[in-house]
């Protein structure tokens, strides 16, 4: 018989002691007390939510850039709908550039509803684990624990109902360009248009500061509450079916152009004093509850441009001359045209300009901390 080699000798006798090993351990498991059994499941199922943790947060990270992208897209395609004279060709070229960064952010939040739910799921698991290894340690003869309930600390999901507001925003917006053809007067559906960009672009937002992707999430806040209270009182006086959101969409504007059909007033879908003057008488004229909540879009446009710096008036809901000219003063300063009639194209610039009030100034000696 031939002998072997040093070196294969001690690899064959390398591979023995493995094998010995591995046996041994698979012995030791098989004969591993239930309380080291449920201990190793606990182990195993934190390793897993920390995992979850890693891979959900990555995934938050991913959604908060991708949806900032596409929201700042959709900010230039704004700014194109309120030139003095966008043309169609501005329209169609605009709007192909949002396609790219659009399904990127429907993408990246796919994958962090997913990542969330697995998260969820790890947690849920490392619960019951704990629960079993709590019943090991009581033994047969314990008292049995009590079952352990699941300490939520997966970040909440957004409400539906804001995933639902983006996904109407965003089949409005689409209805909206497919109305956009070569032959469309754009002056006779700016508004509409308009509305339905600064709409879905005000949908991306709430949806970016409930994901937690600002450290402020009540920039939207002063704004909105025009909007809601605009809405509330349209609803009142029957003009309004939607639902109120704080968001001057195509559904509000509609509202507004019928007001205003009935009014007899020019249809522009924007609200002025003339405009109104009329939803006021109208919920005047319903009284009760209607006629107590007149006053409110008056005065929130007031507070509006109180925050801004732009009217030092009184909060009462009377729209006066110079509230007009305020609003015509601030929107000189926004870059808007100075109609003194408050449309989307304003709401997005008053969005836009207390957003940046509420930025905190910087420092002289600012903090190495990261951004958030």
């Amino acid at each position: 018989m031939k002998l072997e080699s040093g070196t294969a000798w001690s690899v064959r006798a390398a591979a023995l002691v493995v094998a010995v090993v591995a046996v041994a351990g698979l012995a030791g498991c098989s004969d591993a007390s239930p309380v080291d059994k449920a201990q190793a499941q606990v182990t195993a199922k934190e390793k897993a939510v920390k995992e979850a943790k890693t891979a959900q947060t990555a995934a938050s990270d991913t959604f908060c850039q991708s949806s900032k992208t596409y929201i700042t897209a959709l900010d230039r395609y704004g700014d194109v709908l309120t030139q003095t004279a966008p043309t169609v060709g501005d329209v169609t070229d605009a709007g192909s550039d949002l396609a790219r960064p659009r399904a990127t952010a429907f993408d990246s939040a796919e994958a962090a509803v997913a990542a969330q739910q697995e998260l969820e799921k790890a947690e849920k698991e490392l619960a019951e684990a704990q629960a079993a290894l709590d019943r090991a340690k009581a033994g047969p003869s314990g008292s049995p624990a009590p079952a352990a309930t699941p300490t939520p600390t997966a970040t909440s999901l957004v409400p539906a109902a804001t995933v639902d507001r983006v996904k109407q925003a965003d089949s409005d917006f689409s209805d909206a360009q497919a109305s956009i053809t070569d032959t469309t007067t754009l002056a006779d559906a700016s508004e509409n248009f308009n509305s339905a960009a600064v709409a879905l672009e005000f949908a991306w937002l709430r949806l970016f500061a409930e994901a937690g992707c600002l450290s402020d999430p009540q920039a939207q806040a002063a704004v909105s509450m025009y909007v809601t209270a605009l809405q509330q009182d349209l609803a009142a006086a029957g003009y309004y079916k939607g639902e109120v959101d704080g968001i001057y969409g195509p559904q509000t504007v509609t509202a507004v152009e019928d007001l205003q059909k009935a009014s007899g007033l020019p249809v522009t879908g924007a609200v002025d004093k003339a405009t109104a003057a009329a939803l006021d008488a109208k919920l005047q004229a319903l009284g009760g509850a209607a006629a107590q909540q007149s006053t409110a879009t008056t005065a929130a446009i007031q507070q509006t441009l109180k925050l801004a710096g732009f009217w030092d008036g009184p909060v009462d809901g009377v729209w006066t001359p110079a509230l007009t000219d305020a609003v015509m003063a601030f929107q000189t300063k926004l870059g808007v045209e100075p109609t003194g009639t408050v449309d989307a194209a304003t709401i997005s610039a008053f969005e836009k300009a207390l957003a940046e009030l509420k930025q905190p100034k910087p420092s002289s000696s600012p903090s190495p901390s990261p951004s958030s």
